[in-house]
């Protein structure tokens, strides 16, 4: 076993990375501001892919666009599931709120399948994508490069986001405390449907990304990235969105390290082996990588 060959699958392994990144993120967002975790948000990538597959290959659209327009639909959905469902349920244990998003789970997967059908779908992106580039002895897809390119871009200015406007101080201090940032002037449900917008966004660009790196999606495609993501989001520090995009990369190097490295009949543990990470992390720093002791908000 070459070293060339282990600095491929740590190539490979940053690209899935990135993927469970982009999905963690949402998740960690969500649960900084809500301490919701939003099992549904894995349903969302297979919206994006669903999406990304109609207005590419139905309507034909160019893929900067179909990308574009990915963002907005995810927005969208993220805006009208916080306004309809959790809404309503603020203030209420945090138990509902797990009901809620395991219920609307469920229902996602089960209306994808009505209307679309259980089939596997194959998904095509446009022929340049496939191309290979060459760098010293590491082969990437030009598709793998617009992927981990299209993850730094959106974390950048997503830490902008968060970092440099009004809109992030908001959402910072809204995670902190609802109550101090209701009295600080600061519209809680409009900090909160944004937040929750932002997250299923950029988790429907992650199912854009899915689509395109496996080539097949289905209805019910969210569930294996949605739960590695909460696994990255939960190594990283759940509420960290650094933690979230470290969790992410971690995990997506670990995971294919253990199928590159280890003899075959191994490779179906794969997910056993996501776990134990998540276990052997947790036992050591209960809290993540990068999390704090979070209390519950007065």
């Amino acid at each position: 076993m070459s070293f060339d060959y282990i600095v491929q699958q740590i190539a490979n392994g940053i690209t899935l990375g990135s993927m469970y990144a982009l999905v963690a993120v949402g998740f960690s967002m969500i649960y900084g501001i809500m301490r919701l975790i939003n099992f549904a948000h894995g349903d969302i990538v297979m919206i994006g892919a669903f999406t990304t597959l109609y207005l590419l290959q139905n309507i034909g659209l160019p893929l900067p666009i179909v990308a574009i327009m990915v963002l907005i639909v995810g927005f969208g959905v993220g805006m009208l599931v916080e306004k309809s469902i959790f809404l309503p349920m603020r203030g209420s244990p945090q138990v509902t709120g797990f009901i809620a998003s395991l219920s609307l789970s469920i229902m996602l997967q089960n209306f994808g399948i009505l209307i679309l059908s259980a089939q596997p779908r194959n998904f095509n992106f446009p022929e340049y994508m496939n191309s290979i580039i060459t760098v010293s002895t590491i082969k990437f897809k030009v598709l793998d490069v617009v992927i981990i390119v299209t993850t730094i871009v959106l974390v950048i200015a997503l830490l902008l986001l968060i970092n440099k406007t009004k809109l992030g101080i908001a959402i910072r201090a809204t995670a902190q405390n609802l109550d101090v940032a209701r009295l600080m002037g600061i519209n809680i449900n409009r900090v909160i449907m944004l937040t929750f917008a932002i997250g299923s966004a950029i988790a429907a660009v992650a199912g854009l990304m899915w689509g395109g790196k496996f080539g097949q999606i289905d209805p019910l495609m969210g569930y294996i990235p949605g739960l590695k993501a909460f696994v990255a989001a939960v190594i990283g520090g759940v509420g960290s969105i650094p933690g979230a995009i470290l969790g992410g990369f971690i995990l997506g190097i670990s995971e294919v390290l253990f199928v590159g490295l280890m003899p075959p009949e191994y490779s179906s543990f794969r997910d056993a082996f996501v776990f134990i990470i998540l276990i052997v992390i947790l036992i050591v720093m209960p809290n993540g990588l990068l999390g704090k002791n979070m209390e519950d908000r007065a």
